[in-house]
């Protein structure tokens, strides 16, 4: 589809539109909007927001082409509340309990 002039008229596509395609909460994709790492949302009217499709998909091909690196577990066995214990010392607090 292009006009006249050449200019390509963009597909726009809505919040629930976006919400089948990116399975992210709605802060989630406000936040990576913020720091330039999800297209831009731009307004139609006061009340209606809508996302290029073009840059949606883009995104999804580049976030396939390219893992994510996954975050590390956390250490159970330095937390605060409800350390996780070793065998030998749950063999140990279960000989005394017993």
């Amino acid at each position: 589809m292009t006009r006249e002039n050449g200019t390509s008229i963009k597909r726009t596509i809505r919040r629930h539109q976006l919400r089948e395609m990116v399975p992210l909460a709605d802060s989630t994709i406000y936040e990576m909007e913020q720091r330039g790492e999800f297209p831009r949302r731009f307004a139609l009217s006061p009340r209606c927001v809508v996302w290029d499709l073009a840059e949606v998909e883009a995104w999804l091909a580049a976030r396939r082409a390219s893992p994510v690196r996954r975050a590390q577990h956390p250490d159970v066995r330095k937390r605060r509340a409800r350390p996780v214990r070793g065998r030998d010392q749950a063999r140990e607090a279960a000989s005394k309990a017993g």
